[in-house]
C-alpha cells in the first residue's frame, strides 16, 4: 500500500475516533463512528488475498447493521424526547436497541461470532488496531450512557462474554483466535461493571488495551500464527518468549500481574452491590480463560522440538525488537505497585 494512502487511511482512523470521543450529539458519535469503519476497511484488504476480502466483508456487514440500529435508536429517541443529546437516553426501548448496537460493534456475547473469524483472515497489525484502536469509541458511547442502559441486558451479556471468552479458546490452535476470544472475554469483565463503576471499565480498557498491544506487538516479531510457531519461540529469542509468557499470565489475571488489578477491583464492586453469586460465576469463568493461557505459557517455557539449527536462530542474527515493545511489556505486567493510589 502507498504510504499516502496508508497515511490517510490511519488519520481517518484517529480523526473518526476523536469526533466520537468529542460529540454530544448523537449524529455527530454516529458519523465518528462510519468514518472509523470505512477507514479500516482498505487496511483489511491491503493483503489482497480472498481471506482478508472475506474478513473484511463480514466486519462491513456487521458494522452497518451495528451503525443502522445505533442511528435507528437515537432517531426513536430523538422523536420520543424532541433531543440528540448523548446523555438523555430515557426510553426502554432506544436503550434496549443502542445497547444491542454497540455490543454488535464491540463483539460482546451473544453477538461475538464476527470477531475470531474476522481476525484468522487479517495480518497482525490490522488485527492489533481492531483489537484495540477500534474498540474506544463504541466503549465511550457505552461509559457515557452507562447510567441509562439497561443493567440486566449487560450483565447477562457480559457472563455470557466470559464464559463464551474462556471456552471457545480452549480448542483453538491459531493465536488471532485466541486472542479474539481473549478479548470477548476481557470486553465482558468491561461490560459487568460499567453500569455499577464506569470507573473501573474504564481502568479495565485501559489495561486491556496494553495487554493486547504488548502480545500482538511480541507475536508480529516471532512471526508467531499458530502454537506450533509459538512452541519454538524460546530456541530463536528467549527474552521475547519470557515477555509473552508474563503477558499471557497477565491476561489470565494471575498475581501479582498488571491483569489481576481490574478483575479483583471489579469482584471487590459486585460484592459491595451484594451480587456474590454473580461475583463467583464470573471468577469461576475467568478459570477458564487462565487455562488456556496456561498452556500457551507452558508451551512457549517448557517444550522444545527436535531438530533446531542453531545457525538460523533470529536472536543471533539479528534484533527486530520495536523500541515501544520493552514498554508495553513492563506496563502491562508491573502495574500492581498503583494499587493502593487506586483504594485511596
Amino acid at each position: 500500500m502507498s504510504p499516502y494512502a496508508l497515511s490517510m487511511l490511519m488519520s481517518s482512523l484517529a480523526m473518526g475516533t476523536i469526533i466520537t470521543l468529542s460529540s454530544s450529539h448523537w449524529f455527530l458519535a454516529w458519523m465518528g463512528l462510519e468514518i472509523n469503519t470505512l477507514a479500516i476497511i482498505p487496511l483489511m484488504t491491503k493483503m489482497h488475498h480472498p481471506r482478508a476480502t472475506e474478513s473484511a466483508t463480514k466486519y462491513f456487514l456487521t458494522q452497518a447493521t451495528a451503525s443502522a440500529l445505533l442511528l435507528f435508536s437515537t432517531v426513536m429517541n430523538a422523536w420520543m424526547t424532541g433531543e440528540w443529546t448523548i446523555m438523555n437516553m430515557n426510553s426502554y426501548t432506544p436503550t434496549t436497541i443502542l445497547t444491542i448496537a454497540l455490543a454488535i460493534k464491540l463483539g460482546v456475547a451473544p453477538f461475538h461470532l464476527w470477531l475470531p473469524d474476522v481476525l484468522q483472515g487479517l495480518d497482525m497489525m490490522t488485527c492489533l488496531i481492531l483489537s484495540t484502536w477500534q474498540k474506544l469509541a463504541p466503549m465511550a458511547l457505552l461509559i457515557l450512557t452507562s447510567h441509562q442502559l439497561n443493567t440486566n441486558l449487560l450483565t447477562l451479556m457480559a457472563l455470557a462474554s466470559t464464559i463464551i471468552g474462556g471456552w471457545g479458546a480452549l480448542n483453538q490452535t491459531q493465536m488471532r483466535k485466541i486472542m479474539a476470544y481473549s478479548s470477548i472475554a476481557h470486553l465482558g469483565w468491561m461490560t459487568l461493571v460499567i453500569s455499577f463503576a464506569p470507573g473501573l471499565a474504564l481502568l479495565n480498557l485501559m489495561i486491556y488495551l496494553l495487554m493486547t498491544a504488548s502480545m500482538f506487538m511480541i507475536l508480529m516479531t516471532l512471526n508467531a500464527t499458530n502454537m506450533n510457531k509459538l512452541s519454538i519461540s524460546w530456541l530463536k529469542t528467549p527474552t521475547l518468549a519470557a515477555s509473552m509468557m508474563a503477558g499471557l499470565l497477565s491476561l489470565g489475571g494471575l498475581p501479582p500481574l498488571s491483569g489481576f488489578l481490574p478483575k479483583w477491583l471489579i469482584l471487590q464492586e459486585m460484592t459491595k452491590h451484594h451480587l456474590g453469586a454473580l461475583s463467583t460465576a464470573m471468577a469461576l469463568s475467568a478459570l477458564l480463560s487462565l487455562f488456556f493461557y496456561l498452556r500457551l505459557s507452558y508451551m512457549i517455557s517448557m517444550t522444545s522440538p527436535p531438530n533446531i539449527s542453531n545457525a538460523n536462530l533470529a536472536w543471533r542474527n539479528k534484533n527486530n525488537l520495536s523500541p515501544i515493545n520493552p514498554i508495553l511489556i513492563v506496563l502491562s505486567t508491573m502495574l500492581m505497585p498503583i494499587m493502593p493510589m487506586l483504594l485511596m
